[in-house]
């Protein structure tokens, strides 16, 4: 069953490697903040187009409180493979923290049973999901929900 709208953000306990942080970084991170959580794996074709997509909005919205968190999930026995997954971080100048999901631990974690890559999560400040989409759409799908969740953290702010 898909994670509900208002369900708390899940701990990122269970990852195999980090890479750009660990999870106490990450989760200090999106502690307070609007974070985006994105599920993508080194043999999708459409995370790829995506990601830089996501760094984009990581750096322009970074200053109105976003945060963004990677989690690598495996398709296939060959996606485990670390240095893959190192040079795709590398190519795509992924720089937020990037869990390792070899063993499927934050995928059941994130109620992604149908294995969506990519998968896109977005938690308000208080850690509450307010949007999840997937697919070569998803970011489309998020992006008004995404400026919503931006405006009230700035109200939040203001306030």
């Amino acid at each position: 069953m898909a994670m509900k709208i208002g369900t708390q953000l899940p701990s990122l306990e269970g990852a195999t490697e980090w890479f750009g942080g660990t999870q106490a970084h990450a989760e200090a991170e999106a502690t307070g903040h609007p974070t985006l959580v994105h599920f993508w794996s080194v043999s999708c074709g459409v995370c790829k187009d995506n990601l830089p997509r996501v760094a984009q909005w990581r750096d322009e919205k970074r200053d109105q409180g976003l945060r963004v968190i990677g989690v690598h999930m495996p398709r296939y026995e060959k996606d485990t493979d670390i240095e893959a997954v190192r040079e795709v971080i590398g190519k795509y100048g992924i720089s937020e923290p990037v869990a390792v999901d070899n063993e499927h631990k934050l995928k059941d974690a994130f109620h992604n049973d149908q294995g969506f890559v990519p998968a896109y999560y977005l938690f308000d400040a208080e850690g509450k999901l307010r949007c999840f989409a997937a697919g070569e759409r998803g970011l489309d799908m998020l992006k008004s929900a995404l400026e919503r969740v931006l405006q009230a953290e700035a109200a939040t702010i203001r306030g």
